[in-house]
């Protein structure tokens, strides 16, 4: 169709484009019969379709910003933009097939005596140099004829359902991606590990770090690719776990390394995890702030959307700046060295006489009494204590559980129930630093544009800073009760029974 704000005579293509995360909410969808009040016009049809994207040899298609695609549907193939000539040796031309996509396309029409509108489900194999190298599903909705408003209020409807996002980038650009984690993935560095650390009691302090560190290592190489994308703030958050497990395992192994060697692998460490950081605190101040804004009214959501809009471009930018970090020659080759440093037993350890104690066995249980007794300082202010103090718990606490984390299987079973006590205190304060922060950058966002938002926004945004204040408080009422289940007398005894085992 035309749309009103088209130069004469140019057709313009005004369709939706949802990411489908719930591939049975969107089969449902596609089945019925009604759609936001159109009817059916037509069974449902499959269709299979081959998409070959080609360019010169030099990238000149991509270069210039166009792309060249061959499309065979039901045994016809249509070429929608002719690929630029490149010269040639004698009559042979020569171009390079950047990816092939290969889509089921399940499609129906809905509609009335005014609008219809294709609806289309895609489920879209990426191929290159005849191997599949990703996959994922896409909703389509296209408006053949009729209103744009009710388009629009159909990707309204189906933009709010979790089942659903909206597409940032298009199939060709989502393929390209594929095709580049499929390079990364090849050239980067790989470890066997196996599902857990395996540290022994008998293991010396130096063996048992390169065991951890390996383990987690693995999980961050493992969840770059997903990070990248970032299509799923998931694989982002475990590669920054990642980060902090192996920060952590330096803090509790590194006095058995070579200083210089502990220097030069941990200072790229700690600059990953900042990047790392700052994407995912706006991830998280961004879902609380969606959640926030999914129980209002209409009117009300429509009030509180710039404190959304903010947020969500400074986690873009954040996001930038972390691929640009990862993109680093300097990050490369701190995987590589972290890979022949974790893969070398030996390799760096410090040299240590016969008569000085080594051995997990020697070194662990006086580590995490400290640690403990680290936690156990803050006993008399927890029920009094203000924010930035019960900060400082939950980072000490982190501490204790990582600690009784790396050395798990060499402690046995009974030490499952003591990290669970301390990941429910760990968890309640994290929830109450969730608040603090979130009320912190509302209040900010009003000081910093309250001339520009209008008085319903202001107000729709003041009671977002005034509903996370309540649960801060909420929350700092409430801490000592996951407190007493890591200060008791239980919890000491218990420790003391796990670590005598050693």
């Amino acid at each position: 169709m035309t749309h009103p704000g088209a130069v004469p005579g140019t057709p313009l293509e005004i369709e939706l484009k949802l990411e489908v995360r719930d591939r049975a909410v969107a089969r449902r969808m596609l089945a019925a019969d009604e759609l936001d009040g159109l009817r059916a016009a037509e069974p449902l049809r499959t269709i299979d379709v081959v998409d070959r994207y080609l360019d010169t040899a030099d990238r000149a298609l991509e270069h210039a910003g166009r792309v060249a695609r061959l499309r065979r549907v039901d045994g016809v193939t249509v070429v929608t933009v002719k690929s630029l000539a490149t010269p040639a040796v004698g009559a042979v031309h020569r171009r390079e097939e950047l990816v092939t996509l290969r889509q089921r396309r399940r499609v129906r029409s809905y509609g009335d005596a005014e609008t219809v509108i294709e609806l289309s489900l895609d489920r879209v194999s990426v191929v290159r140099d005849g191997r599949a190298v990703g996959r994922f599903v896409e909703l389509e909705a296209e408006l053949r004829s009729g209103s744009e408003a009710l388009l629009t209020g159909l990707g309204d409807r189906l933009s709010a359902d979790p089942a659903f996002a909206p597409a940032r980038e298009s199939k060709l650009e989502r393929a390209l991606a594929a095709v580049e984690r499929a390079r990364r993935e090849a050239a980067r560095p790989h470890l066997a590990v196996g599902k857990t650390p395996g540290v022994a009691a008998t293991d010396a302090m130096a063996e048992a770090g390169r065991k951890v560190m390996a383990f987690h290592f693995e999980r961050l190489l493992a969840r770059e690719a997903g990070t990248r994308e970032g299509h799923d703030p998931e694989e982002l958050h475990q590669m920054r776990v990642a980060t902090r497990r192996l920060r952590a395992a330096w803090r509790v192994f590194g006095g058995a390394f070579d200083p210089a060697r502990v220097r030069r692998l941990r200072r790229p460490l700690r600059d990953v995890a900042a990047a790392l950081g700052a994407v995912r605190d706006l991830d998280v101040l961004l879902e609380d702030a969606l959640a926030y804004r999914a129980i209002l009214r209409d009117s009300d959501a429509m009030a509180f959307a710039p404190l959304i809009a903010d947020l969500e471009g400074r986690r873009e930018i954040a996001r930038r700046e972390l691929g640009d970090a990862l993109d680093e020659p300097a990050y490369g080759r701190w995987l590589h060295a972290s890979v022949t440093f974790l893969t070398s037993p030996g390799r760096g350890a410090r040299e240590v006489p016969a008569t000085e104690p080594q051995r997990v066995r020697d070194l662990a249980p006086p580590q995490i009494w400290a640690a403990y007794g680290r936690v156990i300082a803050y006993d008399g202010v927890v029920g009094s204590a203000d924010v930035a103090t019960l900060h400082a718990l939950r980072i000490e606490g982190k501490r204790l559980r990582y600690s009784l984390e790396f050395a798990r299987e060499a402690l046995g079973p009974e030490v499952a129930p003591l990290i669970e006590r301390i990941t429910a205190l760990q968890d309640h304060l994290g929830r109450l630093h969730d608040a603090d922060v979130a009320a912190a950058a509302a209040r900010e966002f009003l000081a910093g544009h309250r001339r520009k938002l209008r008085l319903d926004q202001r107000a729709a945004i003041g009671a977002f800073v005034e509903a996370r204040e309540t649960e801060l408080r909420r929350l700092v009422r409430s801490a000592g009760r996951p407190w007493r289940g890591v200060a008791g007398v239980a919890f000491r005894r218990r420790l003391g029974r796990v670590l005598a085992g050693l």
